[in-house]
């Protein structure tokens, strides 16, 4: 059981998005296409996002959200030795030219997968990850199934054109968003325009220039990245990451016609995102919420507070009513640590759901001595005789 307080509706100087919100003026000239804000997960726009399509290159953000998993996760290390196997070498299309058997850093080889594109660094990095790159799919679509990509289905670990390698523009987005979250170091590279690997064979040391894909990098204020992407099948796409304002969007492009309308529609989704849509802070950490019981605690109450504070998506220059609906978890049995949950606090706009945040103690809980419990018994007896 639970108990729950619904706060008095707080008047924002904007109004929350709770729906995609479709316009005309706001198409583009590409296959499929969306806009989304990357904290909340909201839908700004879409068009055919649902659609699957060949991802081309895009399909490298799942490559590289695996690859910074590995890292954080210790599984690799940044100057751990790649041997590079005549299969990832023979990958055509954007590449790095890499030789059979030659060695190269997976932190050279991570710089050339997401500078350069280059689809043989991409198939050396899975299969050093995975021991195979067939191993490495597997796990690529894994975690698109964990990330809730309901539409995808890898074939590669790069994105050259194969028989049933689709995904779709609102998985794009979920995937770039996971990236772009849990791995922020990626920007370091997404934008890098310029830079180089070394490659060290048998003719010697050769210096090997890469130049980033991403032509937003020149000309787009506040872009973060991500990844582009060609072939013939899959046209010209790209998942567009920017920030400004305190706010993260993703656009996401799909089999536009060629590269500068891919580039143009991208830019026009940001835009759109930018001049229409706030993040409008609501409670800040620490904030105290309410209390909560403690069973068998050296206290029987305890403050919960907020842990982080979470911002709603708005519309600007408009002004709405959101609520908060505190949920405190009903009792936690002592020892509680410092910072465990104990509840949430679910925002509201109409009835739908515009955020939440986590609910924690405070501070640390004891368990109560059982001199504690008799002397707590006695004070419950004495004001029970007084009353």
């Amino acid at each position: 059981m639970k108990y729950m307080k619904v706060f008095a509706g707080v008047i924002l100087a904007a109004a929350v998005a709770v729906v995609p919100i479709h316009s005309a003026a706001m198409t583009v000239d590409a296959k499929a296409s969306i806009l989304m804000e990357a904290e909340t997960g909201r839908v700004l726009q879409e068009d055919n996002a649902h659609e699957k399509l060949a991802p081309a290159s895009v399909t490298k953000v799942m490559t590289m959200l695996l690859i910074y998993e590995a890292l954080d996760q210790e599984r690799i290390k940044w100057d751990d030795i790649v041997t590079v196997s005549a299969h990832a070498a023979s990958m055509g299309g954007s590449q790095v030219y890499l030789e059979v058997e030659e060695k190269q850093s997976v932190r050279d080889l991570t710089k050339a997968i997401v500078i350069a594109s280059a689809n043989d660094a991409a198939v050396a990095m899975a299969e050093f990850i995975a021991g195979s790159e067939d191993a490495f799919v597997t796990q690529m679509n894994k975690k698109a199934k964990d990330l809730g990509m309901e539409n995808t289905h890898f074939v590669n670990a790069c994105g050259l054109d194969a028989d049933g390698h689709l995904t779709t523009a609102y998985d794009i987005a979920l995937m770039s968003r996971e990236l772009m979250l849990k791995y922020p170091e990626v920007v370091e590279y997404a934008t890098t325009r310029l830079d180089s690997i070394t490659h060290k064979t048998a003719r010697g040391e050769e210096i090997f220039g890469l130049t980033n894909t991403n032509k937003l990098l020149r000309r787009y204020p506040g872009v973060t990245g991500l990844k582009t992407g060609s072939t013939g099948i899959a046209k010209y796409c790209m998942s567009a990451t920017a920030e400004k304002e305190g706010m993260q969007l993703i656009a996401v492009v799909l089999a536009a016609p060629d590269p500068t309308i891919r580039f143009d529609s991208a830019v026009k989704l940001l835009d759109y995102g930018y001049a229409n849509y706030a993040l409008i802070a609501k409670e800040e950490s620490g904030t105290p919420m309410g209390e909560i019981s403690i069973y068998k605690g050296k206290v029987e109450n305890a403050p919960v507070v907020i842990k982080e504070q979470t911002n709603v998506l708005a519309p600007k220059g408009k002004h709405i009513v959101v609520d908060a609906e505190v949920q405190i978890d009903a009792s936690l049995t002592a020892p509680v640590a410092q910072g465990q949950h104990a509840g949430v606090v679910i925002y509201t706009h109409e009835g739908e759901e515009v955020g939440r945040s986590e609910l924690i103690i405070q501070e640390e809980i004891a368990r109560a001595s059982a001199g504690d419990m008799m002397e707590r018994i006695f004070t419950r007896w004495l004001f029970a005789e007084v009353k």
